[in-house]
């Protein structure tokens, strides 16, 4: 689930895979490979860097992590509305 919502969730913000990395605090040299790698689901990242990539995109972290896709696109969808 994380691979794929992370992947989405980026391309919505208009990031790509080094520019995020980046402003979540990844060392520059290694941004694009990794946010690649995570994205593939060949790694995961830890906790504090899935809320701070979270963070960047202006998402819930728990997003990452809902097992139901509906729950997901809830969790988004609710986030919106408590910004407005």
């Amino acid at each position: 689930m994380l691979p794929h919502r992370l992947k989405a969730a980026r391309l919505k913000a208009g990031l790509s895979q080094e520019r995020l990395g980046i402003l979540a605090g990844v060392d520059e040299a290694t941004a694009s490979a990794r946010m690649n790698q995570y994205e593939r689901g060949i790694h995961t990242p830890d906790f504090e860097l899935a809320c701070r990539l979270a963070s960047v995109m202006n998402i819930p972290a728990c997003y990452f992590y809902a097992v139901e896709d509906d729950l997901a696109e809830m969790i988004l969808d609710y986030s919106k509305e408590k910004k407005n």
